[in-house]
């Protein structure tokens, strides 16, 4: 028998049963190394997820439902509203310190906070690039509050107590010309972006010019930070950035023809590097002759399914807010479905992300109208997300 069992080896044209053994052995090794990378592949991609979206997950558990949320468009005053929102861990400490609406931003600000110093290591650029965007609606305030001629206490409540220029406020306060907070902010990249815009704004006299370039300024950075193709939770947060800067350029050069602007006075205020909407067909949108044109080019887009619907509500009122709160639930619905999909992923903190934004408007939202006149909480009911 053993005999019988060499020869049929040695037939093979192994010289020994021995030879024959370890090759047995190199195969099977071979063969359980694959079966070990095949199983433990996805593990290693979502094992840098396990701490994360364990923090994150205990954040969404504490935003409010849609019952408290009710509870507070139903409130009788804006104290009811702010004594509601003291009696909360994650709003009381900044509800004390400031103002209604610059508490709730410094509340968003400290959100993304976290997520740019738990993220894993293949996203950290993209969310530490993310914290820009208080820098510059800071800067954007203080613009705006110059044009408005506030006082300083005015202005510095128009501020999120946070970001890389926190210390710097009062001299953006401070500062009494566009050329003084260009001054201001001597290195950092703004006071570039400020200077090179400074002719078309005295051009135009639109602070917009000098809006619109510190918006391209982020998104841009943003969007090829998150560029990234490691695996698909980079890439599913890269889709998510750059669907929220497609629509927004739609929006922009959705107003823009329903003001009946020209291609030459859209185009400096849209984002030429989108995602999904390259650079011609942005071109294509913005050169339609009117809002009519600019319609049936968004239909043979990426987006035509998500303003299709909503053309003959536009063509009765004739307001495109009918394409805003199309394409926000659009942006919302692109969260979810991230949320969804890897869920031990990146989903947890996209899904986050988008709640925690939508928690933020809708109690900006119920805080002015509490400020004023009397609004109706039905009609509350009917601005709320």
């Amino acid at each position: 028998m053993e005999e019988s069992i060499t020869g049929l080896i040695t037939s093979f044209g192994f010289s020994s049963p021995e030879a024959f053994i370890a090759l047995l052995v190199m195969v099977l090794a071979v063969i359980g190394a694959v079966v070990v990378v095949i199983t433990f592949r996805p593990l290693m991609e979502y094992y840098p997820y396990t701490y994360p979206n364990s923090r994150v997950r205990a954040k969404i558990g504490k935003l409010f439902n849609e019952k408290q949320i009710t509870e507070l468009a139903e409130a009788e005053s804006l104290d009811e509203v702010t004594n509601y929102l003291r009696g909360t861990r994650d709003y009381a400490p900044f509800v004390d310190k400031y103002p209604i609406e610059q508490a709730l931003d410094a509340n968003l600000a400290e959100s993304y906070d976290l997520l740019a110093k738990i993220a894993p290591k293949t996203l950290k650029p993209t969310f530490n690039l993310m914290l820009k965007q208080w820098d510059i609606k800071n800067i954007k305030s203080v613009l705006i509050a110059k044009e408005a001629k506030l006082n300083e206490e005015e202005t510095r409540e128009l501020l999120v107590p946070y970001g890389e220029l926190k210390d710097d406020h009062d001299k953006l306060i401070e500062a009494d010309s566009i050329q003084d907070i260009i001054v201001a902010l001597e290195g950092t990249p703004y006071a570039k972006i400020l200077e090179e815009s400074l002719p078309d704004y005295n051009e135009n006299k639109t602070l917009l010019t000098l809006e619109s370039a510190l918006d391209n300024y982020y998104y841009e950075k943003v969007l090829v930070a998150s560029s990234s193709q490691e695996d698909d939770n980079t890439r599913m947060l890269h889709s998510y950035i750059g669907t929220k800067v497609d629509i927004e350029n739609i929006k922009i050069i959705m107003r823009a023809k329903a003001d009946g602007l020209s291609y030459e006075q859209i185009n400096p205020y849209v984002i030429n590097n989108g995602y999904r909407l390259r650079e011609w067909k942005l071109k294509e949108f913005m050169e339609s002759e009117d809002m009519n044109s600019l319609l049936s080019s968004i239909e043979s887009s990426e987006y035509g399914s998500v303003v299709a619907d909503h053309i003959p509500e536009y063509n009765q009122t004739k307001s495109i807010s009918v394409f805003d709160e199309a394409l926000d639930a659009y942006e919302r619905d692109t969260a979810k479905n991230i949320f969804k999909k890897k869920p031990f992923g990146i989903g947890p903190i996209v899904g986050f992300m988008y709640k925690k934004e939508d928690e933020i408007k809708n109690l900006k939202i119920i805080a002015r109208s509490k400020r004023g006149p009397v609004v109706p909480s039905s009609e509350i009911k009917e601005m709320l997300l």
